[in-house]
């Protein structure tokens, strides 16, 4: 599970560039088989900022917790080392 929250969280930061006032649509995000548990658990540390609209629910990380997020990505997925700043 904590690999997939990486991977998510990469796909966001890094794809996206979602931080701060920049927001997806959750509906983008379907390839994730754990989806709504993992924005469950990420809203609740803070790293991830929910907005419900009306048409949709729109995500963005938190940059407040950029640091821990990145490393975080890089202890899942070491792979990705030194790619997201």
């Amino acid at each position: 599970m904590e690999k997939e929250k990486a991977q998510f969280i990469f796909k966001l930061a890094y794809s996206k560039k979602n931080w701060g006032a920049k927001y997806d649509r959750l509906e983008h995000f379907k390839r994730f088989p754990n989806l709504k548990k993992i924005i469950k658990d990420l809203e609740n540390i803070g790293w991830l900022i929910v907005k419900k609209k009306t048409n949709y629910t729109g995500i963005s990380l938190n940059p407040k917790h950029k640091k821990e997020i990145i490393e975080f990505i890089e202890k899942y997925l070491p792979h990705l080392r030194g790619i997201i700043r």
